[in-house]
């Protein structure tokens, strides 16, 4: 019986490997143990493959770690379109927030490769751009979107850190669109980076000035809770 069971098992088509299917496994294992402990060969095992059937779909571990990201992003909700901008946003933000507590290891692994690359992953380029798309239907001229995008930070993925740093040096994509493809896929994104100001030496990106936008979150934070303080 134990031999007709394997015959039959061995008979079943095998789900074909996938780009997906690696993702989502890796997603899946570092929910349980970590972002640290994961490898090509703990990611093939329950895949049912070797380790190296995987690198067909993912390069290296910054390739995984990248579409890894784009899975967590996936998981957020779609931007509201029946609201006003501050419902948009503030629900969105939250859904990204829901999204980071399922997965406790992503914050770090976001920062990490944020800072890392060059340009974001595709799936975050289309997060920020459609965040900014929000702001500029609301009423927001560039310059404010500008500021609120350094105001709002890592908030707009659900945790608390600077998200703008300087990433000139990072790795190059080498899947990278052409200026012109990316201003037609991501316009809200090339739009708002043809308006800012240039500041090489800001730590919180090429084009920003350091200083002002220090100045203007703490400004905005005591604007925030004057009007708090009055109201109560």
């Amino acid at each position: 019986m134990v031999e007709i069971a394997t015959q039959a098992a061995a008979a079943q088509p095998r789900t074909p490997l996938s780009r997906k299917r690696v993702l989502d496994t890796a997603v899946a294992l570092a929910d349980e143990g970590g972002v640290e402990a994961l490898s090509m060969r703990k990611i093939a095992q329950p895949l049912g493959v070797v380790p190296m059937a995987l690198y067909k779909h993912v390069a290296n571990k910054n390739e995984l770690l990248d579409g890894m990201i784009d899975v967590l992003v996936g998981e957020i909700d779609p931007p509201a379109t029946d609201t006003d901008w501050k419902t948009a946003i503030r629900r969105r933000i939250l859904s990204a927030r829901r999204m980071l507590l399922r997965h406790p290891w992503a914050s770090a692994v976001i920062e990490a490769r944020m800072k890392a690359r060059a340009t974001p992953t595709p799936a975050m380029l289309e997060y920020l751009d459609s965040m900014i798309g929000i702001f500029r239907a609301g009423g927001f001229s560039v310059d404010l979107v500008h500021h609120a995008m350094h105001v709002m930070g890592s908030r707009l993925l659900g945790f608390s850190q600077e998200l703008f740093e300087d990433s000139a040096g990072g790795e190059p994509d080498p899947d990278a669109l052409p200026p012109e493809e990316m201003a037609a896929r991501y316009p809200h994104i090339a739009e708002l980076a043809m308006a800012v100001a240039h500041d090489p030496e800001s730590v919180v990106g090429s084009g920003c000035d350091d200083q002002f936008e220090f100045e203007f979150a703490l400004d905005l934070t005591l604007d925030g809770l004057e009007r708090l303080r009055t109201a109560s």
